[in-house]
């Protein structure tokens, strides 16, 4: 194998779970590259959240969107789920007065395994996770379970392959939309963010 197919998987395997000390410079270059906050921010800012939310994200990497939904849903509860315990570690030094509050509850967990709740979340997210995951649409119909009715969904990609373009985002998207009809939710929209490539966010309704 050539190397630089083996240092792009390897590249691939830690973004997909950050582990060692790779894993800690993946966490900390999610945690500080603009477009990456830029982007987890403005996924939060579709929400459309009220102080006492329940929301649940899946993949939440070094933790930027969590503090986001925390400082916004004070008085609610947010419990964010990572296969990576270099990032869980991350996520609770970044977010530790939220975590301290009790708004915030970080957990090692993947999307293939989503712990059980004891009340419904009014709000799912993900970014740039799904891609990630083992049948993406049998874990799709899982997560809206955990979903009140009428609770929302938002699923974000910016697709990070070599020449990714605009007409890479809008596939992802309908592939995205695809997903997230054959299991149920209605109402879909798709939201762009203008980065290079343009990020997409599909919302849907349980």
């Amino acid at each position: 194998m050539a190397l630089r197919e083996r240092v792009t998987r390897w590249v691939i395997s830690q973004f997909r779970n950050p582990r060692g000390l790779g894993g800690h410079v993946t966490g900390w270059i999610m945690g500080h590259r603009p477009s990456n906050v830029q982007r987890n921010r403005w996924v939060v800012s579709l929400l459309d959240l009220s102080p006492t939310d329940r929301i649940l994200e899946v993949g939440f990497g070094p933790g930027v969107a969590l503090g986001e939904l925390a400082r916004l849903a004070p008085h609610g509860y947010v419990c964010g789920i990572d296969r990576s315990e270099v990032m869980v570690r991350q996520a609770r030094r970044r977010n530790a007065a939220a975590v301290r509050a009790g708004v915030l509850d970080i957990r090692a967990g993947t999307a293939e395994d989503v712990p059980q709740f004891d009340r419904p979340f009014d709000r799912v997210m993900a970014v740039n996770s799904l891609g990630f995951w083992q049948d993406p649409e049998k874990r799709l119909e899982e997560l809206r379970k955990v979903l009140r009715p009428g609770g929302l969904i938002a699923i974000a990609s910016q697709p990070r392959c070599p020449g990714a373009t605009a007409a890479t985002s809008d596939a992802a998207a309908g592939e995205i939309v695809a997903l997230l009809e054959a299991v149920g939710f209605d109402d879909l929209r798709v939201e762009r963010l203008d980065l290079q490539p343009p990020v997409i966010c599909v919302l849907g309704r349980c």
